[in-house]
């Protein structure tokens, strides 16, 4: 189902409509307000629903236009109420929806509230995309938080003592170190042996050993290795090779790139796969105007951007459309009147943030020495 390079090559001359710049933001803060009832089964993890709406905004250089100053704080302060300490260490929780009446900035958690890694990563930047500058942040206890959370085999679990692991979660814990400045909380050694299980005869990496390689899966083990705090690479110039030979194979005849092998084009997976080209130094090998037409395909008439043509709208998809398009703008022709929709400012690849945010949250997250 991977796309030959002649029909790629025809998308490419293909009319390009807008962006729907204003009705996707509108889309993301409507969700901000209330999940729409085809999506609640999402609020327990209200954290990542924040970051991938006022994301979206940050992409879009709306957070200030359409968020209030007053909903601006109330958001700061609802992250912040989510920071909890316990015998494992800091970080923050998914949502309030198990804390009952304990809802205190620093409440201590019960073995049913812990913090929980993906969502302290996504507080991390949702609070950098609010420009917060974190003094009440533990940072001390999260690196006791990450230690509690890695596993003997090197991969994290979401919580301390979870069988729930793979490699989402150990990529969050290592940008939370990265953002730090401190690898005090983690065995990157270790980190780096679990990468190597999951790789797959195909280049690409499956959630775990043994699994199928997986477009995002393999996004994250790019991201960590070229996170990771060591002084070469630990890839083989064979093996990098051959991860850009299996993610370019993924750009789909519709411009689109699909997650898997022979699988349809997703919308996430022209961030994730792309993203993976892009850190590895292979962008230039994303057909960048391709996949502006299939995403402009999968815009909602009512704002945001679904999976798939003509599949309802989410913010995680949205947000991941426009994250691909910030690093993939489409190269515009003479006869594209509506060029100024599809321009944006960088993405940040290996934390998955617009670069001014990304630098917001490295110098003010780090702990100084």
């Amino acid at each position: 189902m991977s796309g030959s390079p002649s029909l790629l090559t025809t998308l490419e001359n293909h009319y390009l409509p807008p962006l729907a710049r204003v009705a996707h933001a509108g889309h993301v803060k409507r969700c901000l307000s209330g999940l729409p009832s085809s999506q609640v089964d999402l609020d327990p993890g209200r954290m990542a629903v924040a970051f991938y709406c006022l994301g979206s905004l940050d992409l879009l250089k709306m957070v200030q236009e359409k968020i209030s100053q007053t909903d601006r704080e109330s958001w700061r302060e609802w992250i912040w109420e989510q920071q909890t300490r316990g015998k494992y260490g800091s970080g923050f929780r998914p949502s309030p929806f198990m804390a009952g009446s304990m809802l205190s900035e620093g409440a201590r958690y019960t073995d049913y509230d812990m913090p929980h890694i993906i969502m302290t990563y996504t507080a991390l930047l949702t609070l950098a995309i609010l420009r917060d500058d974190f003094s009440r942040l533990d940072k001390q206890g999260i690196l006791s938080f990450l230690k509690a959370c890695q596993r003997e085999d090197g991969s994290f679990s979401t919580v301390p003592g979870s069988g729930e692991t793979d490699l989402r979660t150990l990529y969050c814990a290592f940008v939370i170190s990265h953002l730090l400045n401190d690898w005090s909380g983690v065995d990157a050694d270790g980190a780096l042996s679990f990468i190597a299980s999951c790789r797959s005869y195909e280049g690409g990496y499956g959630q775990s050993a043994h699994c199928e390689a997986n477009g995002g899966t393999t996004y994250i083990a790019m991201a960590a290795i070229h996170l990771a705090p060591v002084t070469s690479n630990p890839l083989s110039p064979s093996e990098i090779r051959k991860t850009i030979e299996w993610a370019v194979h993924k750009q789909h005849q519709s411009g689109g790139f699909c997650g898997r092998t022979n699988k349809l084009a997703d919308a996430c997976y022209c961030f994730w796969i792309a993203g993976s080209l892009k850190i590895l130094g292979a962008g230039d090998l994303v057909n960048s105007r391709s996949l502006a037409v299939f995403l402009s395909s999968c815009q909602f008439k009512f704002g945001g951007i679904s999976k798939a043509p003509g599949e309802h709208p989410d913010p995680y998809h949205t947000y991941l459309s426009l994250a691909a398009l910030s690093m993939f703008p489409p190269p515009l022709y003479d006869n594209d009147t509506n060029s100024s929709s599809w321009a944006f400012e960088p993405l940040d690849p290996l934390i998955n943030a617009r670069k001014e945010t990304a630098e917001w949250a490295r110098s003010h997250i780090a702990i100084k020495e």
